[in-house]
This record gives C-alpha cells, sequence and structure tokens, in this order.
C-alpha cells in the first residue's frame, strides 16, 4: 500500500518537474477530479446524472473546455480505480487549495452525491473522510452540504 502512494507522488513530482507548473497544475485538477469520481462510485453504480455533476463541476470549477474536461474525468477514473487509497489524491490538493477552495471540492462531492436524488450511507461517510483530510472544519462541511442539497434539490 505505502508503495503505491509512493509511485503516485513520484509520478505527480517527476511530471511536476519535468513539465513545470502547468504539470503541477494538472496533477491537482486529476486529484481533486480522482476525489469526485471516488463518489461517483462509492454507491456501487455509476448514474450519468452523476458524471453529468462531476462534469459541470471539474469543468466550472477549472475552467476547462470541454475536450480537456472529458480528458480529465477519464483520467479521474482510471486514478480513481486503480487507487489504493484516499490519501494519495487528498494530499495532493490539501497542498496546493486555500481553505476556500477545499470547501468547494467538498461542495462538490456533496453535489455529486445528491445527483441521483439518493444519499447513499457509503457516499456521506467518504466526504466525511475525505473532508477530514482536506482539514476542512466540520462547520464548514456542514455549510457545503447544506449548499448542495439546495442546489440540487434534495430535500
Amino acid at each position: 500500500m505505502f508503495e503505491a502512494v509512493r509511485d503516485f507522488f513520484c509520478r505527480v513530482t517527476a511530471e511536476h518537474a519535468a513539465a513545470g507548473p502547468a504539470a503541477g497544475q494538472r496533477a491537482v485538477q486529476l486529484a481533486a477530479a480522482a476525489l469526485l469520481f471516488e463518489i461517483v462510485r462509492a454507491d456501487g453504480e455509476v448514474r450519468p446524472e452523476e458524471l453529468t455533476v462531476m462534469r459541470a463541476g471539474v469543468q466550472g470549477t477549472f475552467g476547462l473546455s470541454a475536450e480537456d474536461t472529458e480528458a480529465l474525468m477519464a483520467m479521474a477514473e482510471g486514478e480513481s480505480r486503480s487507487a489504493i487509497s484516499l490519501f494519495e489524491f487528498t494530499r495532493v490538493v490539501d497542498e496546493a487549495f486555500d481553505e476556500e477552495q477545499k470547501k468547494r471540492i467538498v461542495e462538490l462531492l456533496w453535489l455529486v452525491a445528491f445527483a441521483d436524488a439518493r444519499k447513499d450511507a457509503h457516499e456521506e461517510h467518504l466526504i466525511r473522510q475525505i473532508a477530514t483530510l482536506l482539514h476542512v472544519r466540520h462547520p464548514d462541511f456542514i455549510d457545503a452540504k447544506i449548499r448542495a442539497r439546495e442546489r440540487s434539490g434534495e430535500a
């Protein structure tokens, strides 16, 4: 397990060093998108409405073109499916994002969870775990959940 996490960071660090700041930004985007994909697949089903919300969130948050968004989502799916733990993604996001950006990611996680009109216990547990690893304070975690619920129309 440690080796997989180490390999991920070695790969991200090598890409960052080889290609400069743009590669570092792509690594952060990939880590954030992989966290979103973790929520998409948390309940055992990948639903189109969850992918739609993820796509909109990734594109809007990072200001990507439709083509770049699709490429990032495909890479995020691959990273998510091969990941050993959340830590390999949360560490990258935690180090790169400020407090507001981390709260935005938690809100996006909730939006994805609410996309299919049902909140699964696995999704909630996973979002709580990610928020903790991102050092998002509990009141901010709850605020993000409330905002996402209101935006999604979830009661």
